[in-house]
């Protein structure tokens, strides 16, 4: 289990739901996934063909909701308006003198530009560096090419680190990223963790 407390498995922000617990979401995800089949191709780790079928994302809901209950990764579907238009997802949480994690993010192309993927990672952000997760680190990693989600970052305040050459497999060869990061400035370290010593003693 994450220290701290559980994160909130719901989240509601103005426009949009953040769901993580409902496993019966698997024909709703697949659905977004098929619209965006063309739209995601250009940032996304090459999908088989069956990725796309209601059983598989079932699956994968159902283990999203799990990783979701142990604190192994954190990932909230966007609902708007009925529909899943989209995810954030925090995976590869280190705790120890780490407390860092990843951060992904996708949403529909048809929604596009009216500010909901800075909306739902806003209240993402928020909420892993509450004191219920208490993560003091995040970092994202996004292709050059795709300004847009250089932009969202910018805005949430991340700081960019540097560019990693040939990061990821994407669209058909090994592509560079720029990778980005933000800091927790409420980050409480843990009761357990070790004070260190007075100087002298």
């Amino acid at each position: 289990m994450i220290e701290g407390s559980a994160p909130r498995p719901r989240i509601a922000t103005a426009r949009l739901a953040l769901v993580a617990d409902d496993a019966a979401l698997g024909a709703a995800v697949a659905d977004f996934y098929r619209r965006n089949r063309r739209h995601l191709a250009p940032w996304d780790p090459p999908t088989p063909a069956h990725f796309f079928t209601e059983a598989v994302q079932a699956v994968r809901v159902a283990k999203a909701t799990e990783n979701f209950r142990l604190g192994s990764a954190l990932r909230w579907w966007l609902v708007h308006e009925g529909q899943v238009v989209g995810s954030a997802h925090v995976s590869a949480i280190e705790r120890g003198p780490f407390c860092s994690a990843h951060l992904g993010y996708a949403l529909d192309a048809a929604l596009q530009g009216q500010g909901l993927m800075h909306e739902a990672l806003s209240a993402v952000v928020d909420e892993v560096f509450s004191p219920r997760v208490n993560l003091h680190r995040l970092q994202a990693a996004w292709r050059p090419e795709n300004q847009r989600s250089g932009a969202v970052l910018q805005r949430l305040g991340f700081a960019d680190i540097g560019l990693a050459p040939h990061y990821l497999y994407i669209d058909g060869a090994w592509r560079d990223h720029r990778l980005a990061q933000r800091l927790n400035p409420a980050f409480t370290p843990p009761a357990d963790w070790a004070t260190p010593p007075a100087p002298g003693s």
